[in-house]
């Protein structure tokens, strides 16, 4: 706790020495691009995908990294504070150590502004399950194609109503990437439903595919339930151990930003293999597999078909 207020206190600094640098004039007077900071990398590329030429993103978690739990550094402090708008998923996803609110109550904004926009906003969400987390949100609602269209639509209205301006641009390019997610939803039905029912068991290390599984009819199982202070445990490796002997699990899959080694155990243990790595809370680096949304989510359904539906 200590080290996280001496984090903010240094924050706040910097933000005052950015001010102090600031002009008068409005980067809209000046006819610049929104300035957008969003939480993490999924919904930074859907902001580029609806904003376009008209808007500059900042992801504050690096790809690859964990959103759940990310330490702000003061240079996002800055950012977020000079920010037009800023965009983060809600659901449970960045209240980990409570990094997300005490950089925006830093910043001097508020989660209630109409500038700090949930793009979560409209899903049902699902609710977890262990002792530690009953009846908390899963955040991980952008797995279903569908829930990713809200949030997009959500994107699209908060652009429009801070800069009506570019309104049109907003959704023609809203309209065109909508129909490219309901297509990529119909394609993963299909891909699923090829797969045999008695197989459609998607083991994962985090329990962040339920609304997959939902989605696309499948039953998720997970060593542990949402990333947290509680990952690996002697229980959770056994239940899972005997899951997959039990159901006779064909293949394992390793998500690309957790660490490999209690997947890399339930493997030994079982005989079975893991298939390979699958995106849930960051995209891929640029220019590699899953450096997009859409490419993120057609990564993991082609991974999924091939790994069950051997």
């Amino acid at each position: 706790m200590k080290k996280l207020i001496l984090l903010f206190a240094t924050m706040a600094i910097a933000v005052l020495v950015s001010a102090c640098s600031q002009g008068e004039t409005s980067p809209k007077e000046q006819n610049e691009k929104l300035k957008i900071v969003t939480t993490y990398s999924i919904v930074y590329d859907m902001i580029k995908n609806v904003g376009g030429d008209h808007v500059e993103v900042h992801s504050l978690a690096p790809i690859g990294s964990d959103p759940h739990n990310y330490d702000p550094l003061p240079a996002d402090l800055v950012l977020t504070t000079d920010a037009d708008v800023i965009f983060y998923n809600g659901l449970n996803l960045e209240e980990g150590n409570s990094w997300f609110n005490e950089m925006i109550e830093t910043a001097g904004k508020s989660v209630t502004d109409d500038n700090v926009v949930r793009v979560s906003e409209g899903v049902e969400p699902m609710l977890l399950s262990s002792d530690e987390h009953k009846n908390e949100e899963d955040p991980h609602a952008w797995l279903d194609v569908r829930n990713g269209i809200k949030y997009v639509e959500n994107i699209r209205e908060a652009l429009k109503k801070i800069d009506s301006a570019n309104a049109d641009a907003y959704d023609k390019n809203a309209e065109k990437y909508i129909a490219e997610l309901n297509t990529l939803h119909e394609e993963i039905i299909d891909m699923m439903h090829a797969i045999p029912e008695e197989k459609r068991i998607l083991v994962t290390s985090e329990g962040a595919f339920k609304y997959f599984s939902a989605a696309y009819d499948f039953q998720a199982a997970y060593i542990w339930e949402i990333n947290s202070h509680s990952e690996g445990t002697p229980e959770q490796l056994k239940s899972i151990i005997s899951i997959v002997k039990e159901e006779g699990v064909p293949s394992l899959f390793l998500e690309s930003s957790v660490d490999p080694r209690s997947m890399e155990m339930v493997s030994r243990e079982t005989g079975v293999p893991i298939h390979g790595k699958i995106f849930t809370d960051s995209l891929g680096k640029a220019g590699s597999d899953g450096d997009t949304y859409i490419k993120m989510i057609k990564w993991n359904a082609d991974m999924i078909a091939d790994g069950l539906g051997e």
